[in-house]
């Protein structure tokens, strides 16, 4: 077997190998004997085929895996001889030649890794969330807990903004109907903006068992095209005005809550651990995209053609799994992969940069460190013991908790070589609450 190697571009190699015709043609006769022994052919007996009629039969197929095999076996050679990083699959191609050759020719086209300088951190500064969770926080997510356990109480008034009502519609334009311009018993919440705004408005100071008529005229830009920029004539009749009623905070909302005695002071305190326990997640998380983007900013490197495609693809099949996980049918069509091009790069780019900093500082995850995530995660669940048996059943059932332990050793030791400022946060801020 001879080869040698050429470069096509950055990361794109072209490896020729040559093959001995009469290597193979031995290698032929090895298995057309050893076929021979056990071939099953119609009119002969199981061993008693001639090794002519088993050749006619199957010389062409051996010949082809027996060529498959050793060029397989000659390309992991040459790359070890030659200490080669192969990025994927590399791509076969059989080169022309004449009967006479004493040889068999072959082009493999492949990538290879890049060779990755880290950058130096030393320069680059990041900022740190310092946030304290105060009353006013502990007192604004009670309110939020409140208003997702409101209920509704039926009234007897005019209905004003914030009222959830129940109503019958029918809308015509030009007094003709349109598809989805009529239901009943449909419930809003008027203010909302389930509605139009227009929609809403019309309707507030009615009272229940009342009809109305009005006209909404729908944006230019309404997804329905048939209505955009149409006005439409409703005729609306309010069957149910309701209005919302807030839970006290009181014994019972912290027994719903999970706190078992239902003492408010503990409820209170239970909800500020959970707080800063959030708050002190957002901040890791945040250190840990400067940090990331500082790598890709600081190490310049070129990701293999072969892994950005293969990581688009992944990324399609993620985009894939949510349209279906939310009912909704998904056509190929409706995502093109060059959406996902800059993506998928940076993840590649990311995950070399990542590996060569791990393999260089000795950075790999420790099993005490995949412990406690995997335990600190189980107790989410009502079986915690069940999830890390779970876990401990097969190694690649821990692939993604060593993954974060990976990162987050990263950014451990990033952050000894960064400047690190701390940077005064508000809750909101770290919540992103508008």
């Amino acid at each position: 077997m001879q080869s040698n190697l050429e470069n096509l571009g950055a990361l794109e190699r072209r490896l020729i190998i040559s093959v001995s015709k009469e290597k193979i043609q031995e290698e032929l006769g090895i298995r057309l004997k050893r076929l021979a022994k056990s071939a099953k052919i119609h009119g002969f007996r199981p061993g008693k085929v001639p090794l002519k009629i088993v050749a006619q039969q199957y010389g062409a197929q051996l010949k082809q895996e027996i060529l498959s095999d050793t060029l397989q076996k000659n390309f992991n050679e040459a790359v070890q001889t030659q200490n080669i990083r192969v990025a994927g699959y590399p791509h076969f191609e059989d080169k022309p030649a004449d009967e006479s050759d004493a040889q068999y020719e072959f082009s493999v086209i492949f990538e290879v890794y890049p060779e990755i300088e880290l950058g130096d951190l030393s320069q680059i500064s990041i900022e740190q969330p310092v946030v304290e969770v105060n009353a006013g926080d502990v007192d604004k997510t009670l309110e939020i807990l409140r208003k997702q356990r409101t209920k509704y109480e039926p009234v007897e008034r005019e209905l004003t903004l914030g009222d959830r009502v129940n109503i019958d519609y029918h809308g015509m334009i030009d007094g003709v109907d349109f598809e989805g311009g009529a239901a009943k018993d449909v419930t809003l919440i008027v203010g909302e903006g389930k509605f139009l705004k227009q929609f809403e408005e019309s309707v507030v100071g009615m009272n229940k068992d009342q009809g109305k008529s009005f006209e909404v005229v729908f944006p230019e830009d309404y997804h329905g095209k048939e209505i955009a920029g149409k006005a439409v004539k409703f005729e609306v009749t309010l069957n149910k005005i309701e209005v919302p009623k807030l839970p006290e905070l009181d014994d019972e909302f912290a027994k719903s809550l999970g706190v078992a005695d239902g003492d408010t002071k503990k409820m209170r305190s239970e909800i500020q651990l959970n707080l800063e326990r959030e708050v002190s997640k957002r901040s890791r998380s945040k250190l840990k995209d400067q940090i990331m983007q500082s790598l890709l900013d600081t190490t310049k490197i070129d990701a293999p053609n072969v892994l950005v495609n293969q990581e688009k693809e992944r990324l399609i099949q993620e985009a894939r799994q949510k349209f279906e996980t939310r009912g909704m049918k998904f056509d190929d069509a409706m995502i093109k992969p060059e959406l996902f091009q800059s993506k998928a790069e940076h993840r590649v780019k990311l995950g070399l940069i990542l590996s060569e900093i791990v393999k260089t500082h000795n950075l790999k995850a420790q099993p005490e460190q995949v412990r406690k995530i995997v335990e600190d995660s189980a107790q989410s669940y009502d079986n915690p013991e069940e999830v890390i048996k779970w876990h401990y059943a097969s190694p690649d059932n821990l692939k993604e908790v060593e993954a974060v332990v990976l990162e987050d050793n990263v950014v451990t030791w990033a952050l000894q070589q960064v400047k690190v400022a701390d940077k005064a946060t508000t809750f909101d801020q770290i919540m992103e609450i508008a």
